[in-house]
């Protein structure tokens, strides 16, 4: 269990070992079902950890220019690199950073695609199957009039010389039930063109760390698609599977203010330059020691906020930015917050580091890392001129 008081308050800090143990299920899942599974930078690319990541996977996935060098220079291999767009400005470095290229429309690869294919990338195309279980619009890569991926009504009977690989993402923290859905969806809209690729990439969205995952049913899935097709490779690329509760973001209480009947406790993180999915999306994390109830103004935000518990103990939680809707929700504490209390919000290490700004000029945590021989490690701090440099 991670020692907050070794390290500074704000801080983001992962803890060695349960990153670990989701990293062997994960190679345990690649090994059973002869699967490559690959970070997704988009969800963390915290690189510092990279040295513990390489013992387990060999490859990671960008969608940027400066992720794909990442990969090239921190992680120590080359990307499989998918972008919605690549331009004049950024092509060249990804290519030399990249061994894979997914091109997201045929026009793309027509710009691109000869330049790649010269340099030695294996390239591919996105293709868009039409399904995705994705409740939230926001989330949904397949939603009606999605930018993301070709339709099959759209791929010429022979794929363009050149094109090795097809690359879909239709998931987001799904199970393997979904993906087994979509499979069928992918299946039957694009099969046909499977005899003409060499790879096959599922993308991300595979949650298949969080407790109650089916993996034996996942890799049952990944098994029989190998039979279906035994030449292609087959690649995964989920981003919050590998870090799924491995640390928290400490935060320190510094006010605590009233306004009609509603008591806000203010702290010294933001949630929107922290921890931004809690405002882009439906993420509530949990806090340690305490519990979410309905907020008192705006009602339930989901069915288990449940019912607001008329008690002193109430508080929502402000963040420390001028934002008006920097805050989240209403939380019952055992006792009265007060200045100086530290609150950990959990699982906090999955789409929070890669996704943080500075509004404001607000500070950004520190990041650490508590060690598998229960030892504080600071990774990264940040003071002004982080701030002012972003604007030089």
């Amino acid at each position: 269990m991670i020692d907050f008081s070794k390290f500074p308050n704000p801080c983001y800090v992962i803890e060695e070992n349960r990153l670990r143990k989701n990293l062997e299920i994960i190679k345990t899942v690649a090994d059973q079902a002869d699967v490559e599974i690959i970070l997704a930078f988009k969800a963390f690319a915290l690189w510092k950890t990279f040295p513990i990541f390489r013992e387990y996977i060999a490859h990671t996935t960008a969608s940027s220019r400066d992720e794909a060098t990442l990969a090239y220079d921190e992680f120590g291999s080359k990307a499989h690199t998918y972008s919605p767009a690549y331009d004049d400005q950024n092509i060249d470095e990804i290519i030399r950073c990249s061994s894979h290229i997914s091109f997201n429309s045929l026009s793309q690869w027509d710009r691109y695609g000869a330049r790649a294919s010269e340099r030695g990338i294996s390239c591919g195309l996105r293709v868009n199957p039409e399904y995705s279980e994705v409740e939230t619009p926001l989330y949904n890569p397949c939603a009606p009039g999605s930018r993301f991926g070709i339709l099959a009504k759209d791929l010429p009977e022979t794929l363009p010389r050149g094109i090795e690989g097809f690359h879909c993402h239709t998931l987001c923290e799904s199970d393997s039930y979904e993906m087994e859905r979509t499979l069928a969806h992918l299946e039957t809209h694009f099969a046909p063109w499977f005899a003409q690729i060499k790879w096959l990439n599922l993308g991300g969205g595979h949650l298949m760390t969080k407790k109650g995952y089916d993996t034996t049913h996942l890799i049952k899935v990944l098994k029989g698609l190998h039979s279906r097709y035994p030449h292609l490779h087959i690649i995964m690329e989920p981003g919050s599977a590998f870090t799924w509760q491995t640390g928290d973001l400490s935060a320190q209480v510094v006010d605590v203010v009233e306004n009609q009947g509603i008591k806000t406790a203010l702290l010294n993180v933001s949630f929107a330059c922290h921890m931004p999915d809690c405002l882009e999306m439906p993420y509530q994390p949990q806090i340690t020691g305490t519990r979410r109830v309905a907020d008192a103004l705006t009602g339930p935000v989901d069915e288990n906020a449940g019912e607001l518990i008329a008690t002193a103990n109430n508080y929502r939680l402000g963040g420390s930015s001028c934002l008006s809707g920097d805050y989240m929700g209403m939380w019952a504490f055992p006792e009265p917050l007060k200045i100086g209390d530290t609150l950990i919000f959990e699982d906090m290490i999955h789409y929070t580091t890669v996704k943080t700004h500075q509004f404001n000029g607000v500070s950004h945590p520190a990041i650490g890392l508590w060690t598998a021989d229960q030892k504080p490690t600071l990774l990264r701090t940040f003071a002004y001129e982080d701030y002012k440099n972003r604007m030089d």
